[in-house]
Formats: C-alpha cells, sequence, structure tokens
C-alpha cells in the first residue's frame, strides 16, 4: 500500500521579515524539506515590499508544489498598525497560494504555541527548540521567523489528523471514538 503524501507551506507573515516552511507529512512521518525568511527590509515601498511577497511566495510554491497552506493569523498587541500591516502581507500570501489553486487554513498564535510545546504561552524560543529536538532541521532555520512558521505547519499537520482520526474518516465522532483518553 502506497503513503499519501501531502507538502504543507507554513507561513509567519511579516513585512520585514516573513518566515516559510515546508513540511512533507507521508503518512506519520513528517520532514523538513525548507525552513528559511524572506528579508524585506531593504524594499522601502509597502506596496513594493507586498509584490515581493506575492512573487517569492509564489516562486517557493512553484518549487517546492504544496497543496495546503498553513499561515498564522496575525494577533491584535498593542500597536493596530502593526497589525494592519500583517494583515496586508497575510493577504498577499493567501492570494498567492489560491492563485497557485492552494487550500488555506489560519491557525492563531496561541493555538500553535499549545501545538508545538503544549503551553499556548511559550516562547518563540521555546517553539524553536522544541521543533528541533523533534526533526531535523535545515541550516538556515536559525530564525525565529523560520521555525514559527516551520510551527505553522506542523500544527496543520496534527490538526488535520486530529480531524481525520485514526480511522481516517475524517469526522469528529470518529475521532472520538479513536481518542477517548483525550475526551475529558
Amino acid at each position: 500500500m502506497e503513503v499519501k503524501k501531502k507538502i504543507i507551506l507554513g507561513v509567519d507573515p511579516g513585512t520585514q521579515v516573513l518566515g516559510y516552511a515546508i513540511a512533507e507529512c507521508a503518512g506519520s512521518t513528517v520532514s523538513v524539506l525548507a525552513c528559511d525568511v524572506l528579508r524585506l527590509r531593504n524594499e522601502k515601498d509597502v506596496l513594493g515590499r507586498l509584490k515581493t511577497i506575492f512573487e517569492k511566495i509564489t516562486e517557493i510554491i512553484d518549487l517546492h508544489h504544496p497543496s495546503e497552506l498553513a499561515i498564522e493569523s496575525p494577533f491584535y498587541g498593542e500597536n493596530i498598525q502593526s497589525m494592519h500591516k500583517l494583515g496586508r502581507a497575510q493577504g498577499v500570501v493567501i492570494a498567492a497560494a489560491l492563485h497557485r489553486g492552494l487550500s488555506v487554513a489560519e491557525y492563531s498564535p496561541r493555538k500553535i504555541k499549545q501545538s508545538i510545546t503544549g503551553r499556548g504561552a511559550a516562547t518563540k524560543e521555546q517553539v524553536a527548540a522544541m521543533l528541533s529536538a523533534q526533526y531535523i532541521l535545515p541550516p538556515t532555520a536559525q530564525n525565529l521567523d523560520a521555525t514559527d512558521a516551520l510551527a505553522v505547519a506542523i500544527t496543520h499537520i496534527h490538526q488535520r489528523d486530529a480531524i481525520r482520526g485514526k480511522g481516517g474518516t475524517g469526522s469528529w465522532e470518529a475521532f472520538i471514538r479513536s481518542n477517548p483518553d483525550r475526551i475529558r
């Protein structure tokens, strides 16, 4: 029986530094194919940055052929302008993914941290440490934005597997039957 492979593009959006990762899931085996950042600080024009994001994400999709995009949703901090800029970057990434026919899933920062470390308030450093302990990371994964993007992709894989359950039926009922110890 041939194991079906799924390739996920994970993105931690940003207008100055954007993290991206490619994770391949074959059965229960997850491999990290890419984990890096796009540095956008040299582009002074905001619209130029958005154009560069679209072009680079499209290139990454064309190179690795993912079928799904998992992206971190912007969270509201104290600076509404930062959230606005992140929302623009996120929108451009989603547009590039849709342009190439990918399905899109969005996860909150808290959900991602919870999925990787078991703690929704974990630091970026704790997330990176957990990922490096579990997976073989490329040398380009030294930036915390890159490992955040990998965390998004891994969260998507975990979420997808949880919804499908061990029987692969895709229903919550099957998940509950297969995981009685996880239901309280």
